[in-house]
């Protein structure tokens, strides 16, 4: 079969695609990557067939914009900056899809869905993490920390009017429904509130135990788990690292996300945490311009390390809240405290907590102080390393990317859906 597969967006957002990837290439397919160019390197080191989606410059312009961190902010600088990408993925789509192709798209890959549309493709559209799947049954935890589960049915639903009408959709459909009108397709409007959930098949790529399928969600939705991609193919545990992990006790691991610029604040308090633990710390970015010029005998800075490698290694990790970071965690069964900014992170913080596993602070309220009260907790109390354990067994046997295969496999046999209108008509300057 013919796989082309589409993601946006930062490591946690291409890791996953690089994995199921090399797994659909395995299984003898012709698979194409197309993601933004700054990630070529990984993806040809991994093996893949890539294809770039917009410039190295455009990637560094969007993470280097503070509101994309910010609780309010954040999703709409997000969709902006997909909506800017709308065009190329659709010519991406018309001119290296044939009817044979099944197309693959990340959430934010609404211009190729929309060419998937047109054209009558098979398409399947891949949802990291919970927040991507609307619910008022269940509402997640947003950010800025806001839970709404104890509003009524009718003020939940209102208020994801409110959010699509004010927020989201003046982020995104301006320029969408542009896109669409010169291609003769109709405009959409509340693109969250379902749409860009693909019709044949949506996939999302974590556990029922994390997030429960609830029954307002798109019947098409499927769960297969954690991809659990961590380019630790590429990218190994350096030997100077496995000697200063196998030098002293467990460090605790620190990294607010592979593309966040702003965290200079954070590394302080790491460090800060660590002394008043008397701690030894691992410092994670890829970004070092954010750290001290120099660091205490028990800290120690890596651009890089693989968490399935590095936090069974590890008492404790610090993290962002990511979707990938989170899934690594509690396979490797280690504690975790999410220092949750934007988008999806506030929720999966709240997730981690209610499994027992960890617990999570807003941006605003992260310091030392707090952190080490949390740590101390989590790294002593024998109801949390009981939960790390019996959750770590949940992955035993468990493979996701070979589920997700399995499902993106079937939609050969599925007759196309019919065209948005005749091919002949496309006219895309």
């Amino acid at each position: 079969m013919r796989f082309l597969l589409i993601t946006l967006g930062s490591h946690g957002d291409v890791h996953p695609f690089v994995g199921l990837s090399q797994r659909l290439a395995q299984r003898g397919h012709d698979v194409t990557l197309a993601t933004n160019a700054y990630f070529r390197d990984l993806c040809e080191r991994g093996g893949v067939s890539f294809k770039p989606v917009g410039t190295r410059d455009q990637f560094v312009k969007m993470i280097d914009n503070p509101d994309v961190w910010h609780p309010r902010k954040g999703g709409p600088a997000v969709m902006s900056a997909a909506a800017e990408s709308g065009r190329i993925l659709f010519r991406l789509v018309h001119e290296n899809a044939d009817e044979n192709t099944i197309v693959v798209g990340s959430s934010l890959s609404m211009g190729a869905l929309s060419a998937a549309e047109l054209r009558g493709l098979r398409y399947a559209t891949v949802h990291l993490s919970p927040l991507c799947v609307r619910s008022s049954v269940e509402m997640p935890r947003l950010p800025g920390g806001i839970g709404l589960n104890w509003m009524p049915m009718w003020m939940r639903r209102k208020f994801w009017e409110g959010a699509d009408r004010w927020f989201i959709d003046p982020a995104i459909v301006p320029a969408l429904n542009a896109l669409r009108a010169e291609v003769g397709l109709p405009p959409v409007t509340r693109v969250m509130n379902g749409w860009w959930s693909a019709p044949m098949l949506t996939i999302g790529l974590w556990p029922s135990w994390y997030a429960q399928p609830q029954p307002d969600w798109p019947p098409q939705v499927r769960l297969t788990g954690f991809p659990l991609y961590d380019e630790a193919d590429v990218t190994p545990l350096s030997d100077e690292l496995l000697r200063w992990l196998d030098a002293g006790e467990k460090p605790i691991a620190f990294t607010p996300g592979s593309a966040m610029r702003f965290g200079r604040r954070f590394f302080e308090q790491a460090i800060e945490a660590s002394r008043r633990l008397d701690r030894r710390a691992l410092l994670l970015t890829r970004h070092p311009e954010q750290l001290p010029s120099s660091l205490p005998d028990n800290v120690r800075y890596e651009a890089f390390a693989p968490f399935g490698s590095l936090l069974p290694r590890c008492a404790a990790v610090v993290h962002h809240g990511g979707i990938g970071s989170v899934a690594q965690a509690l396979r490797a069964g280690t504690p975790q405290l999410v220092m949750a900014m934007s988008h999806d992170q506030p929720d999966n913080g709240a997730r981690v907590a209610r499994l027992g596993v960890g617990d999570w602070l807003s941006a605003r309220r992260f310091n030392a102080r707090r952190a080490v009260r949390v740590l101390q907790r989590l790294t002593s109390d024998p109801q949390v390393a009981d939960a790390c354990r019996q959750t770590a067994q949940r992955f035993v046997g468990v493979d996701a990317l070979g589920q997700t295969c399995d499902l993106l496999e079937s939609l050969a046999v599925r007759p196309r859906p019919t065209p948005g209108m005749p091919e002949a008509t496309i006219s895309l300057s």
